[in-house]
């Protein structure tokens, strides 16, 4: 066999490792938000760290939704959220809504536009579903931004697994 047959040869890839694929999009800094919605019953949250701007005019916001997660299940029936942009102080709510249920926990809840969003948050944006499109083991929920608001502070982050400060220079 010649040089260019063996060329010729398909090469196999490597095993995926879903593992280190994860730790590797984990090298990606974010900030934390909690998605919130409500149904007929009661107010919902999840914390996301899978929440970017889209477009500026019209504008448009976009979450990405585990498909098991009760969220997927409630925003084609609710077709509001809010996205609350956390601060470095409310770490502890990313872990209740992260379903590490923090004990004696009071949430603070407010209303803007009629959606519930967490006090005390850095931003609050309200939108309406206008688009969904399936990805995977994930749901992208495209929304309208109907309300916004941002206040000075310090966002919490998240980075390679654990929670992050921006420091001052």
């Amino acid at each position: 066999m010649d040089s260019t047959e063996a060329s010729k040869r398909p090469v196999e890839a490597p095993a995926f490792d879903k593992r280190q694929f994860r730790n590797a999009l984990g090298r990606f800094a974010s900030g934390v938000t909690i998605v919130t919605t409500r149904d007929s019953v009661r107010t919902h949250g999840m914390t996301a760290n899978s929440f970017v701007s889209v477009s500026l005019d019209p504008p448009l916001i976009l979450i990405s939704v585990d498909n098991r997660a009760n969220m997927h299940t409630l925003l084609p029936t609710t077709r509001y959220f809010g996205v609350s942009v956390l601060a470095e102080e409310q770490e502890l709510l990313s872990n209740h809504f992260a379903g590490r249920e923090v004990e004696g926990i009071q949430i603070p809840f407010v209303d803007k536009n009629d959606v519930p969003v967490i006090d005390g948050a850095v931003a609050h944006f309200v939108a309406r579903v206008v688009d969904v499109h399936p990805a995977g083991d994930h749901t992208l929920y495209i929304g309208h931004v109907e309300h916004f608001e941002a206040r000075d502070g310090r966002p919490l982050l998240f980075h390679a697994g654990n929670y992050r400060k921006l420091h001052a220079d």
